[in-house]
């Protein structure tokens, strides 16, 4: 079933176009991967299916009764994130805002789906600790716990693993897979490391101010769009 359908829309801000022609569905349990070069919208694609942008033409719908106030989203962190001086806690917990409505409190059950995160993610132990103190990885564990905590169907990530060593990132990019094919939550992630992108995702976006490609991984890797990276080969090793 398709959760999210573009009809040819256009992307941009301060009146400049910077992608445009996007036509392209993502249906239950796909695991889309947004590549390209930088500058050419794909972080401003996310913020528009999260109707955080308005797309400057063209057509966004949400599928299977999901609601653009119930996706989980992971966004780019900067320094001053970085440095939150909150509890890994209260953070987690944050992800249940949009379910309070005006209540000025979180009840048990958003209690409970936030300690339920916290230990799918394998932070529990981390709850009363500040997030400031953190390392890269656990910070990035425990803003995919929050994102988890706001959606049961949908997770958008804007390059999670930018910053992390080698390990954090393996570790983060198989959480990350074993959410989408264990629990079934569709996953769209903008990454410019394409040799990851073709190793966990099921399908490719890559854009440049026009898309390029949009399909399944294993047509991207013998088209040859992406590969400036390695032979298709070296990559379909690491399937």
């Amino acid at each position: 079933m398709a959760q999210l359908i573009c009809k040819n829309v256009a992307l941009g801000y301060e009146g400049r176009i910077v992608a445009e022609q996007l036509d392209f569905e993502v249906n239950s349990g796909d695991y889309l991967c947004i590549v390209g070069e930088n500058g050419t919208g794909k972080s401003t694609l996310l913020k528009t299916l999260l109707r955080l942008k308005t797309p400057i033409s063209g057509e966004i719908r949400m599928g299977d009764g999901i609601q653009a106030t119930e996706i989980g989203y992971l966004p780019q962190q900067t320094v001053v994130q970085k440095d939150f001086p909150a509890s890994v806690w209260e953070i987690v917990l944050s992800g249940c805002l949009n379910g309070c409505g005006l209540r000025p409190f979180y009840n048990r059950e958003e209690k409970q789906l936030a300690r339920n995160n916290l230990e799918r993610l394998g932070i529990l132990d981390l709850a009363k600790h500040c997030y400031r103190e953190l390392s890269g990885g656990q910070q990035q564990r425990v803003l995919l716990a929050r994102a988890l905590s706001a959606t049961k169907k949908m997770l958008l990530l804007d390059e999670p693993v930018t910053g992390l060593d080698p390990k954090a990132a393996q570790d983060l990019y198989e959480l990350i897979e074993q959410l989408n094919k264990k629990d079934g939550i569709t996953v769209i992630m903008v990454s410019h490391d394409i040799e990851a992108a073709v190793k966990y995702a099921s399908h490719i976006l890559h854009i440049n101010r026009t898309p390029v490609f949009h399909g399944r991984k294993e047509d991207y890797m013998l088209s040859g769009v992406g590969f400036g990276i390695g032979s298709r080969r070296e990559v379909m090793e690491h399937e």
